[in-house]
């Protein structure tokens, strides 16, 4: 699966998502669940099922980006598909 998650480095906060690119959230075209720290890819993980308004192929894309950030910022992600969490 092709990733669209790159890091995002930007001094100063950021203090409204709309201020982000598409490119630092799990699902880019929804706008949802920013991966911009490390807090953020662990809630991404543990919210991913209350996303609500996807399709099976945004999941995928989002869980890849997801695991790309962790990846990034150093976490370990043991599931290898979105249909492998909260089991």
């Amino acid at each position: 699966m092709q990733t669209t998650w790159k890091p995002y480095v930007q001094h100063g906060e950021i203090h409204d998502r709309a201020e982000l690119p598409e490119s630092v959230f799990a699902f880019p075209k929804q706008r949802k669940e920013p991966l911009t720290d490390a807090a953020h890819v662990k809630d991404a993980l543990a919210r991913f099922d209350q996303v609500e308004d996807v399709t099976d192929a945004d999941r995928d894309l989002a869980f890849a980006n997801i695991k790309k950030a962790a990846t990034h910022f150093g976490l370990d992600v043991h599931e290898n598909d979105w249909r492998e969490l909260g089991r």
